[in-house]
Parts: structure tokens; sequence; C-alpha cells
């Protein structure tokens, strides 16, 4: 992994008991694509510490309000600067406490233009790790569609079913395209 020389944190996922965020921290992120075929790659350093600057004060907006869900536009604006301007597909983890705040931000897995290889038992495994009660999935299409593929409802219910043996609670799968997001929950396909 590519490390950052930018504000928003980048380091490996931490052991299983790590510090709840206080109020007025970031969000730790995890696992983001800082080498040649990200989209940061392509931008001037002062354009990608404006990306960083961006995402740690939404970070630190989404902690302070308590909880992800007061304002869902926050969530869906925060996932998609993550994840819009990808040029591959990218599969991310937003790991919640059980009163829905955040606990980590996390791209578990990188795949093509079209498609990405997604293992439950990964995402299982790290939900574990951050002992999430609840998780946002988030996936990007570099097409810019919106619109899920039967894939994505099929693995959106398989990791509900997995993650439910766990009482982890998938509460939205966001997808996103460009800087526009679709909430699967909102959809009605969860």
């Amino acid at each position: 992994m590519a490390t950052s020389t930018s504000t928003v944190k980048t380091a490996k996922r931490p052991a299983a008991r790590h510090p709840r965020l206080q109020s007025g921290e970031c969000i730790p992120a995890y696992g983001l694509a800082d080498g040649a075929r990200s989209f940061r790659y392509g931008l001037r350093a002062r354009e990608r510490v404006a990306v960083d600057r961006a995402l740690e004060i939404l970070g630190r907006y989404m902690r302070n309000l308590g909880t992800v869900f007061l304002d869902p536009v926050q969530l869906s604006s925060y996932i998609a600067l993550q994840l819009g301007g990808e040029p591959r597909e990218q599969f991310a983890v937003m790991y919640l406490d059980s009163q829905h705040r955040a606990i980590a931000f996390e791209i578990l897995f990188s795949g093509t233009l079209t498609q990405t290889s997604v293992h439950p038992r990964e995402i299982a495994q790290a939900a574990l790790q951050h002992q999430a009660a609840a998780v946002v999935l988030a996936h990007n299409h570099p097409s810019g569609s919106l619109q899920p593929s039967r894939a994505d409802e099929a693995l959106t219910q398989t990791l509900k079913e997995t993650l439910a043996l766990f009482d982890v609670r998938v509460l939205d799968h966001v997808i996103v395209g460009g800087s526009e997001t679709l909430s699967m929950a909102a959809a009605g396909l969860l």
C-alpha cells in the first residue's frame, strides 16, 4: 500500500482493539488508492491536498453529528469524494458503532473498469476487527451509471445475510457514479 503525505489517515487497519474516536477527530480511512491508477495521481499537489482536506472536514463533521445517519447527504458526499473519481471499481465499507457513529472507512477491494471481486469473509473479518455493530457498503461505477446490477443486488443480499450471523447490520449500500450517488436503502433495494 502506498503511503500518503496528506492529512487523511491512511494507515494499516488497526489491531482488534482500538480507541474510539472522540468528537472533533476525523474518521480514519484505510486502503485509499494513491498510486498511478488512482484519480488522485493525476491531480496537482494542491488539488490533492484540497480533496484530502475536504474529506477530513466531512469526517470531522460526521463525527460531531454523533451519528452518520442524522445527515445522509454528508455520508453520500464523503463516500462520493472517496470513490467518485476512481478509474477502476473500488469496494469500500464504512464501519459504525452501536449508535451508528463512524469508526472507520476502508477500501477493501479494487477491481477492473467493470467489476470487483468481493469476499464476504474478508468483510466479516474486518467488521469484527473494527468491533462494528453496523456497516454501510459502498462501491463506485467508473462508467458513471448509478443503476445497480443484478450482481450488486445479489452481493448486497449475501453480505447482509453473512454479517447478520455476527450481529452486524447492513444499513445501506451506496453506489457512486462520478459525483452522484444512489442509496440502495432509499431505493428500496436493501
